[in-house]
């Protein structure tokens, strides 16, 4: 439900972009495909046949059930926006989340980092334009696992069961070059950075760096 709420405070906040965007301005509406990584923090969790059920352990204890925690990576997909409410400054949103679940010892998680950025365009031509931006939003770290459920022995299925999230504040500062292959579609390779005081709790680092491919269309007159 709290995703949910996000999601439809981001496509709310992009409607409202989109308003602006026809009093001489631009609105952009991309769609991004990237990855990140970061460290294990080296910590160990149980497994769900052990009487200490996805409680933390030691790994060197010699608990056959502990199982070490992984470290952040993969598939990250991205839906954002944008309005340039003059050729150098502009707002914008974004959600950035990994769409296949991964493991966690013996859970699986699925990472979200969603941010509100003011942008900055240093360079704006026809062409190509640069892009700086920075804010703040959130992380978030759900957590679940997979569970058979049967109806006799003809009907079986694999549930997945929450069992939790971790959320936390997070400072965010990105640059990109959007370059413009038509009038209006672009492309724009784009670094991230995710200040997420806490995140080491799941992984090893609070410093997340990120690397985006986003592609977009962009309304209005440039």
């Amino acid at each position: 439900m709290r995703r949910t709420s996000r999601y439809l405070a981001l496509c709310s906040g992009l409607i409202l972009c989109a308003s602006l965007a026809s009093a001489q301005s631009t609105f952009d509406v991309n769609l991004g495909f990237g990855s990140t990584h970061v460290n294990s923090n080296g910590q160990g969790i149980d497994g769900l046949t052990s009487a200490n059920a996805f409680g933390t352990c030691a790994l060197s204890s010699g608990d056959t059930l502990c199982q070490k925690t992984p470290g952040l990576s993969g598939f990250f997909l991205g839906i954002g926006g944008d309005v340039m409410l003059t050729k150098r400054y502009g707002i914008g949103a974004e959600v950035n989340l990994q769409p296949a679940k991964s493991d966690y010892g013996p859970l699986q998680y699925r990472q979200t980092f969603y941010d509100f950025n003011g942008i900055y365009a240093p360079i704006h031509q026809k062409r190509v334009q640069v892009q700086l931006q920075g804010g703040i939003g959130g992380a978030k770290t759900g957590f679940s696992f997979s569970q058979n459920s049967c109806v006799g022995t003809a009907v079986c299925s694999n549930v997945a069961q929450p069992v939790g999230s971790a959320n936390h504040f997070q400072v965010h500062a990105g640059v990109g070059v959007q370059f413009f292959l038509t009038e209006h579609i672009f492309i724009r390779p784009q670094f991230d950075y995710h200040y997420v005081p806490g995140l080491t709790d799941q992984f090893g680092s609070n410093s997340v760096p990120s690397g985006t491919i986003w592609v977009g269309y962009s309304f209005g007159e440039r």
